[in-house]
């Protein structure tokens, strides 16, 4: 039994191993972790669409954030 979790948990790391390099590929500026943590949100449900256009949002408000913030406001 021990070997089919490990099995599991190997499989699983390649998985994400492999979506990380086509994430990287597609430039989408994901780090491993977040990218971990979108999967098991969409494994649990959550719609794809709309979970982009969440982190393109989050990503928007940072963006303002940071350039007022190097306005010296």
């Amino acid at each position: 039994m021990a070997s089919k979790d490990s099995d599991r948990i190997t499989a699983a790391q390649q998985t994400l191993d492999t979506l990380f390099d086509i994430s990287q590929l597609l430039n989408t500026q994901l780090d491993k972790e977040t990218l971990a943590t979108c999967v098991g949100m969409i494994e649990s449900g959550v719609n794809p669409e709309a979970l982009a256009a969440v982190i393109q949002e989050l990503r928007r408000e940072a963006a303002v954030l940071n350039s007022q913030g190097s306005d010296g406001r």
